[in-house]
């Protein structure tokens, strides 16, 4: 399913009832299609999409939006692990690489970028809101172009 972003298009995935992938165009890492959501990538009415809908408008009026849409995630459980501490960054603040790593009990900051670089939800789990060590923008899939707009976006310097 589209969403026309200020950032360009974007795609949404569902397996009818849950989020299973959100990504800009040219995004590093997209995921792959999936059996279960071939049919339901373009059926705009069910719930799920528009609760993602209004999630996204809300984000890009700068407002934070308050709710996360039901999330699937389909991947290993260290990567599930990464993910879920990304959902605690608040709107605003950012973390680090090394920050996510203690916070799950994980010795490797880049085994967490591993990670966070393979996000299939994107900017619902705030990948975008991992900075490095020395507080320079590091990599991002949809582009560092994109991640410094998000951040200012949320007010972040």
């Amino acid at each position: 399913m589209p969403y026309d972003s200020p950032l360009g298009e974007m795609t949404m995935s569902s397996n009818g009832t849950s989020l299973t992938g959100l990504w800009f165009e040219r995004q590093r890492h997209a995921p792959a299609p999936d059996p279960e959501t071939k049919d339901l990538t373009h059926s705009a009415e069910i719930p799920i999409f528009q609760q993602t809908r209004e999630w996204l408008d809300t984000y890009f009026s700068g407002r934070e939006p308050g709710f996360t849409p039901p999330l699937l995630l389909r991947t290993t459980p260290f990567r599930k692990a990464v993910w879920e501490e990304l959902l605690t960054i608040p709107f605003g603040q950012t973390s680090t690489y090394g920050d996510i790593a203690r916070r799950i009990g994980c010795t490797s900051a880049r085994a967490v970028g591993g990670a966070v670089g393979h996000n299939p939800i994107a900017l619902i789990i705030p990948c975008h809101r991992i900075i490095g060590a020395d507080g320079t923008l590091t990599g991002y899939a949809a582009s560092i172009d994109r991640k410094a707009w998000l951040l200012r976006l949320e007010k972040i310097e």
